[in-house]
């Protein structure tokens, strides 16, 4: 089976790379949601049973330290996950349904830049949540 990215990345940090974080790497890169550990748990459970939630709360961990995925805590009491990449984005919550939306935009982008500089900073990066409800609620 081929590599995921974050085993790929776990593999170049030097992370020793057991068969149970293997299974856990393979579900955060497979995700196209943001999941919690117990979701995390619940996937990688139906690869191997043997994956308690305790490896799994410290797998993710891990990789946070390693800077191999992220840490988001979007407002609802639960950390939830995402893999670490280049490629920027922005997030949009829906306060009642907990559906997260990856955006980007440019004109807010530029905002940032523009606010940094107005105060003598240059921006190195940031991190911008939105909490929403749908407009007919």
């Amino acid at each position: 089976m081929e590599e995921s990215r974050i085993e790929q990345a776990c593999i170049k940090n030097g992370l020793k790379m057991t068969e149970q974080r293997r299974v856990i790497a393979r579900v955060l890169s497979d995700a196209e949601d943001h999941p919690d550990v117990e979701e995390v748990h619940r996937r990688a459970n139906a690869v191997d049973a043997r994956i308690s939630v305790a490896t799994v709360y410290r797998t993710v961990r891990l990789f946070a330290d390693e800077d191999i995925i992220e840490r988001h805590d979007f407002g609802d009491g639960r950390a939830r996950y995402e893999e670490a990449t280049d490629d920027h984005h922005d997030h949009l919550i829906d306060v009642k349904s907990g559906q997260v939306i990856e955006f980007h935009n440019e004109e807010i982008e530029n905002l940032q830049e523009s606010i940094a500089k107005a105060h003598g900073m240059k921006l190195v990066g940031h991190r911008l949540e939105l909490y929403c409800v749908a407009e007919d609620e």
